[in-house]
């Protein structure tokens, strides 16, 4: 066995153990919790204040958190937020609902064809275009009438008790915002344009650089490491990132 192929055999069982211990479980928590924290303070304490700066950290910490919510999901999805079967759909399940009430068993079905068949005809994530009509049409691949009911009837109720701008503001658009965030670093970029005959995951790779990996869609933009070891939790791909460049 080759220098590379038991350092990958190393890593790839310290991967496994570290999901078992269920660390994937607590950064699941800590992402639901920091969500509910900040935008029960955000709607529901803090004064609408375009001219302060604080607005816009709320709302960009806000967006960035509904994205870590969809990434906690999908992770139940590929079955590595825990090793408990029932536990793992339920963090999925309570995630997706926080995103903007989508539905579970819709989004793992569909993830699922994505990866079985990426960048065909049944790939639900792809189309050809440009950025806009390939939104578009990712965009209707996963929102639904009752969606779109459910977050009507719950907006209408929350902004009898909470300021209708600070609903709008920190708990809408940074939803809508997100789903930008998702599709451009998670789909458009990585699989957009042609990929080599050899590439078989039709997907390619940021750039190492583990700030901006994280930031931009937490650790996402390493696709090709993603669809190569779909097994591997969000706050492991940077590991396979490290090792793809030995």
């Amino acid at each position: 066995m080759s220098n590379e192929a038991v350092a990958d055999y190393a890593a790839q069982t310290s991967f496994r153990r570290q999901v078992k211990s269920g660390k994937g479980v607590w950064i699941a928590a800590l992402i639901i919790g920091l969500w509910a924290l900040v935008m029960s303070y955000a709607v529901g304490f803090y004064r609408l204040d375009f001219y302060s700066p604080m607005t816009y950290v709320l709302f960009l910490l806000l967006t960035h958190l509904y994205t870590g919510l969809f990434i906690t999901a999908h992770d139940a999805m590929h079955g590595v937020v825990s090793t408990n079967k029932k536990l793992n759909e339920w963090i999925g399940r309570i995630c997706c609902i926080l995103f903007s009430f989508n539905f579970y068993d819709n989004l793992n079905r569909k993830h699922h064809l994505h990866h079985r068949f990426v960048g065909t005809d049944k790939d639900p994530d792809y189309h050809g275009g440009n950025f806009f009509v390939w939104y578009f049409h990712f965009a209707k691949q996963y929102v639904n009438i009752w969606q779109i009911l459910l977050m009507a009837v719950t907006y209408n109720l929350l902004k009898l008790v909470l300021p209708m701008e600070n609903l709008i503001v920190f708990w809408m658009l940074p939803a809508v915002l997100s789903t930008l965030q998702l599709f451009y670093f998670g789909t458009y970029v990585p699989h957009m344009g042609e990929h080599a005959p050899e590439n078989i995951h039709k997907s390619r790779s940021q750039r190492l650089n583990h700030w901006w990996a994280f930031l931009s869609c937490y650790f996402f933009g390493y696709h090709y490491e993603h669809h190569n070891r779909p097994g591997t939790p969000w706050w492991l791909l940077h590991k396979e990132k490290e090792l793809s460049q030995r």
